[in-house]
């Protein structure tokens, strides 16, 4: 059996144009065009490229980008100001500071200071916590992890009944995409390094998610036949062949986890995409739900 692979470009890209027509009708009805405020804390190459990649986002779907960069020497008190200048203005809808922040800042004070109906990148501690809890909505989501539930419905429908491990237990991943799964009535094993036998929870699962940051960690032989893998890892590997002199890969040993899984997202091109594609959509949302 060789697995299918899932096209998180192709799903991202049928996304995004989903949004820029929303984008384009508010326009045309005269509504407030979404806004989104990143803000950068020092020069670290591979954030700048991420926030670069989120602009260059915002301008192809039509909404409006405010950019924020700050020296890493910038104080707590001196940042928390410029985030609470955002949360002040109406014309941004969506605020994003970019994690990790430089030593010695506050991260948690940071994101307290995002209002809940512009935590668009969903890490606001009131947003996980209501996430955590039952019968409780979180304004908005994480959105590698809500990217993650997107191509897994889209790939095999309702999650509920499934038996999910999610190996990595990150707050950026690993447990906001196992409190997602619980939310789709699948049930969830949390895994990590220090997991014992971790090979053999692997095994059980119908969808197993990798995201614990080791390049081809989970090998074909972890992986249940006719499982849903989703590969979060984004690992360098060093490639003599390439003109770059290295390769990317995944958390999982992708080319003997093709021959035993039912479907499997590659990397590039698996779940990457749909981190800035579900970025525009609550940047959307939080637009339409400021307009009530």
């Amino acid at each position: 059996m060789t697995a299918t692979v899932i096209d998180g470009k192709q799903a991202a890209a049928d996304l995004k144009e989903s949004i820029r027509q929303a984008v384009a009708q508010r326009k045309q009805r005269g509504l407030s065009v979404p806004g989104l405020a990143t803000v950068l804390v020092g020069s670290d190459p591979a954030s700048q490229s991420y926030v670069k990649a989120k602009h260059n986002a915002c301008e192809e779907l039509g909404i409006t980008s405010f950019k924020i960069e700050m020296p890493a020497e910038t104080t707590q008190d001196v940042l928390e100001a410029a985030v609470s200048k955002l949360a002040n203005d109406n014309s941004v809808h969506g605020i994003l500071v970019q994690l990790p922040l430089p030593e010695g800042l506050d991260e948690e004070r940071v994101l307290n200071a995002i209002p809940l109906s512009k935590d668009v990148d969903g890490f606001h501690p009131i947003n996980i916590g209501r996430l955590a809890q039952k019968g409780r909505e979180p304004a908005f989501s994480p959105c590698t992890p809500s990217g993650i539930i997107y191509l897994l419905k889209k790939t095999i429908g309702s999650l509920e009944g499934k038996n999910a491990v999610v190996i990595g237990r990150s707050n950026i991943v690993g447990m906001p995409v196992s409190l997602l799964l619980l939310r789709e009535n699948a049930t969830v094993t949390i895994c990590h390094s220090r997991t014992r036998d971790l090979p053999s929870f692997a095994r059980s699962a119908d969808i197993l998610v990798a995201a614990i940051g080791r390049a081809e960690y989970v090998k074909g032989d972890w992986i249940k036949p006719g499982a849903v893998v989703i590969d979060v890892g984004v690992n360098r590997v060093e490639d003599a062949d390439k003109k770059r002199g290295y390769r990317l890969v995944g958390d999982v040993a992708y080319e003997e986890a093709i021959e035993v899984a039912s479907a499997i997202t590659p990397v590039p091109g698996g779940v990457g995409p749909l981190t800035i594609a579900m970025l525009m959509q609550n940047t959307l949302r939080a637009a339409q739900s400021q307009d009530m």
